[in-house]
């Protein structure tokens, strides 16, 4: 299973991009999903994320401005940001959290889609 994320690039300081996030082969559960960023010099860190149970989370540095959401029958992630600023610069990554029915349980990233804010 290979994530391809997209949507990335440049905008400008409170514009807004939609990235996706899609698995190459149909996954039959998806358990959780999220995305995490990281910018040059830092570590990485979880963005957005829908758990388990279908409960969102968001890092407090994006709330009321990004929305994760997946379509499990498309296999894909999307993450809506908009308000963007130049600390949301960083590559984003998506992540699948699946198992199936014989309880084996794996994950997947995608390799990343790089998003700049500037003006």
């Amino acid at each position: 299973v290979q994530l391809q994320a997209s949507g990335g690039g440049l905008v400008q300081p409170g514009g807004s991009l939609r990235l996706s996030c899609a698995a190459s082969v149909n996954i039959y559960r998806i358990y959780a999903w999220d995305w995490s960023r990281q910018a040059p010099g830092k570590q990485r860190e979880l963005v957005a994320e829908i758990t388990g149970a279908g409960r969102t989370n968001y890092a407090d540095a994006v709330k009321g401005r990004f929305t994760i959401s997946g379509d499990n029958a498309k296999n894909t992630l999307y993450l809506q940001m908009n308000s963007l600023k130049p600390d949301d610069a960083a590559v984003y990554y998506c992540h699948f959290q699946t198992y199936n029915d014989y309880d084996v349980w794996e994950d997947y990233w995608g390799k990343g889609t790089l998003v700049t804010v500037s003006s």
